[in-house]
């Protein structure tokens, strides 16, 4: 079964995208993942701040 996430206040910050969104058991999870290809950096968090610091602080290895 997948699982059918309602992304909203989507932020981009450089290659990573930042969005908020309810869990399956209804609570509120804060998600950054980068956008580069073949990169793989994705991250969940309980609290926004905690999201964007990883988004602010990410560096990809591949170039």
């Amino acid at each position: 079964m997948t699982a059918n996430r309602r992304f909203r206040r989507v932020v981009r910050i450089g290659p990573v995208q930042v969005a908020t969104y309810y869990d399956g058991r209804g609570r509120e999870k804060h998600t950054a993942a980068c956008t580069a290809p073949r990169c793989g950096f994705a991250t969940d968090d309980d609290s926004r701040a905690a999201a964007e610091l990883a988004a602010r602080t990410h560096r990809c290895a591949i170039r």
